[in-house]
């Protein structure tokens, strides 16, 4: 589905969509942890640190930091792969599939809002 969107609006829903996060006391992630976030749900798994670090071209201790947050947070949980010691493997939380649910749902509601 496609839609058309002046830069001014598309620019508004951002603002408005970011406003309430701020409101409604969601966690306050950076731009580049919600990147991180939005990959490990909407790609299809596994995640490792390596990877999402080439996906994101950062390197892997950007990606480190951002789990830690992530991870106190309980949106996402690291795990040694058992079948190469070297990797970690992130998965999914509840918690975390909840906000970014949520998420996705004030951007509908916001994008409802806007001015024709």
């Amino acid at each position: 589905m496609s839609i058309s969107m002046r830069p001014s609006q598309a620019l508004r829903l951002w603002q408005q969509v970011m406003l309430a996060q701020v409101r409604d006391g969601e966690p306050d992630l950076t731009m580049r942890q919600t990147a991180i976030l939005f990959t490990i749900y909407l790609d299809p798994p596994p995640h490792t640190v390596r990877g999402l670090a080439a996906r994101l071209n950062v390197t892997k201790p950007v990606i480190t930091r951002a789990l830690d947050t992530m991870g106190a947070l309980k949106l996402v949980s690291r795990h040694r792969d058992e079948l190469d010691k070297r990797n970690v493997l992130i998965r999914r939380t509840v918690e975390g599939a909840l906000f970014v649910e949520r998420f996705g749902d004030g951007i509908v509601a916001k994008a409802h809002e806007l001015p024709i």
